[in-house]
């Protein structure tokens, strides 16, 4: 028996704002029961002394200590800058080119 049927499909897609074809609805279907096994088999392999986890390298390695460093200068970070005016940065216009 498949996880998601073609209404639950078609509701996914009503609360989306998608209207999705005959074809989408099936494939979708078996995309999502494909996923859904997935997510099975793995349940059945998690037993209670495997501890859930989001990230299982802990993220600790990646952090670094916060350190309060002294800021650029308008100057310093306009510096760079390919064209800047009064110390602030120049982009070209992409709105409102009318």
């Amino acid at each position: 028996m498949p996880t998601f049927t073609r209404e639950e499909i078609m509701h996914l897609g009503d609360l989306a704002r998608i209207a999705l074809t005959d074809e989408e609805i099936t494939r979708l279907q078996g995309e999502l029961n494909v996923i859904a096994d997935a997510i099975n088999k793995v349940q059945e392999v998690a037993g209670d002394d495997v501890p859930p986890t989001a990230n299982p390298v802990p993220l600790e390695a990646y952090l670094r200590p916060d350190v309060a460093e002294t800021p650029l200068t308008q100057e310093e970070a306009v510096s760079g800058a390919s064209v800047s005016e009064s110390g602030m940065f120049v982009a070209p216009r992409i709105l409102g080119e009318e």
